[in-house]
């Protein structure tokens, strides 16, 4: 009889611990989601901040490029007037 309380002590213990566990379980997952989610949203503002002065600063050096190549132009043009 003894033994048939204390398995029947044990099999709840184990029953109401699994409960427990799955909450905290879920609880902890819903944590790492929300914590990924912010990572991501972090990472593509950064993301997207670099790309905007990557684009700046493109646009930047195709100004100057083009600048230089009208330079080089113009020394041509003189050159083959003399």
């Amino acid at each position: 009889m003894k033994k048939i309380i204390l398995s029947l002590a044990i099999t709840t213990l184990m029953f109401s611990c699994k409960e427990e566990t799955k909450e905290k379980v879920k609880e902890a997952t819903n944590a790492v989601g929300s914590e990924v989610k912010q990572s991501l949203d972090s990472v593509k503002e950064k993301a997207e901040k670099v790309i905007d002065s990557s684009k700046i600063k493109a646009k930047g050096l195709i100004v100057k490029g083009a600048e230089k190549v009208e330079e080089g132009a113009k020394k041509v043009k003189e050159a083959a007037k003399k």
